[in-house]
Order: structure tokens, then sequence, then C-alpha cells
């Protein structure tokens, strides 16, 4: 049984270097029910003489849901003049989403954030809460593996409680979980309320942990992540959103972008599904 609802990150895409509308197109005819469009693409598509209007009646034709968007504002760096103008821009991008009838930005520790306390990270956090909410758009706290703050589950879900942010969600990625070192066990600490959006991805043996790179995540299954375990404590947490292919590869081995994202969704339900 496969309990949650399938979604592609445009990321799975780009070595077909697609516009917005066609990875929009390639979603919807492989059959997921979402995507995450990254904040580039959907400039790019604007400045290139596309319209919100129309990506917004695309999304709305073919019956995908704008699950979340991928963005990168210095919202927590350690610099006060860095960190006001990704405030700034966090508004403006999510003024745009908002839109495009997004539900969500991603909100990693991007930018400086060494020296940065976890305390005044959550100052940080429920300050881009307050702007991006204004924009009825959801800041998902997300944590990089590789971060020098903001690295860990455990650090997310503190930052996310000592925010003071009504009902903050936090973006799951098994990859970052990982190299960051945190335990999928974590994952039972979490309400169904508290996630996000969860991203779909594996990791092989080799490269070792201290050297992996993103180029190297696999599709969900085919690694050695503890992929039906970490369904299962999404399931039991009472989660059903969406679980969104997020792969960086480089090497598709010849298959077309719509064959790509008809197999990682096989891989999704295959790898995920709670028996």
């Amino acid at each position: 049984m496969f309990p949650f609802r399938a979604s592609l990150n445009a990321s799975t895409l780009f070595p077909y270097r697609l516009d917005a509308e066609a990875q929009i197109r390639v979603a919807a005819e492989a059959g997921y029910e979402g995507i995450e469009l990254w904040v580039k693409d959907i400039e790019a598509y604007v400045a290139h003489g596309g319209s919100l209007h129309s990506l917004r009646s695309l999304l709305r034709e073919s019956g995908l849901t704008l699950a979340n968007a991928i963005a990168f504002f210095r919202w927590a760096d350690r610099d006060e003049g860095v960190r006001e103008a990704g405030i700034l821009q966090a508004k403006r991008e999510a003024e745009m989403l908002a839109g495009l009838g997004c539900v969500a930005v991603a909100a990693p520790p991007f930018g400086d954030v060494e020296g940065v306390s976890l305390d005044e990270m959550a100052v940080h956090y429920a300050r881009l809460a307050e702007v991006v909410r204004g924009a009825g758009v959801e800041p998902y706290l997300e944590f990089w593996g590789r971060a020098k703050r903001l690295s860990r589950l455990s650090e997310a879900i503190y930052v996310a409680m000592e925010s003071g942010v009504r009902d903050a969600k936090i973006l799951l990625d098994p990859f970052h979980m990982y190299t960051g070192g945190s335990s999928v066990e974590g994952i039972a600490s979490l309400s169904a309320n508290a996630i996000g959006i969860v991203h779909a991805n594996d990791y092989p043996a080799s490269p070792e942990r201290s050297e992996i790179a993103d180029r190297d995540r696999v599709f969900p299954g085919e690694g050695v992540a503890p992929s039906r375990l970490l369904a299962r404590r999404l399931h039991d947490t009472g989660y059903r959103g969406f679980l969104s292919l997020e792969l960086f590869q480089e090497d598709v081995g010849g298959r077309s972008a719509l064959e790509i994202a008809v197999y990682g969704l096989e891989r999704i339900r295959s790898a995920y599904a709670v028996e």
C-alpha cells in the first residue's frame, strides 16, 4: 500500500533543460499529483515572455498541485545586512509564488550560518515566517546535512519549537538526514502536522558519507537508505502528504524526461510502500 501522494521535484529533470511549463507537462503526463518548481525556473520563464497566469492555468488544467517551491534566500545569515536582503527577497518571491497558487516554499540554511546559534536562528525563522505567511505561503524549515548550523532533524525541531511559530512545518529529506547523521527513528517525535513535505531519494554505500554529493543520489529503493522504515515512521505519525522525487543525476542513461519521470514514480510507490 502506498498511502502518500507523489510529487516530482523539477531538479530531477534538470539534465533536460526544460522550462517551467515543460516540467509541469512532464509531471502531469507521468501521473504525479504534485510538483515542486524552482524559483529560478519560474523567474526565467517569465523573463522569456511567459506569465504567472499561464503557468497557474496550466497547473489547474493538469490537475497538479504546486506543493512547494525551491528558493534560496539568506534568512538566517549571520550578517544582518545580508539577512535583511534575504527577508526582502523572501517576501518578493513569496508574493510571486502566491500568484501561482503555491502553498509553500523551502527555507534551508542558505548563506553563512556558521556561528549563528539555534536560538538566534529561531528568532530569524519567526521573522521569515511572519513575512512569508503574510503573502499566504508557508515556509518549510529545511535542514541540510552539510550546513554549519541546522544540519540535523533535532536542530530543526528545536528551531521550530523555540521560534514560537504556530504549526511550523519541517521539510524532510533522506539524503540530508544521512549526511547530517539524523536517525530515521527521529521522525517518530514529529506529528503529521509538523511535516511540510518529504523529499524522496536514496543514496549508495559508496562514496562514503563524508564524500557523497547531491549528484550521487539514486532512485528510491536503489541504494542503502532505510526507505521502508522511513515510510513506516511517516505513516505512524499520520502523515499522508507528498513524497517528492528530488534527484540531481547527471547521467540519465539515454532516457527521455518522461521516461525518467515515469520510472521515478514507480520507484516512489515501490520503495515507500507500507505493509
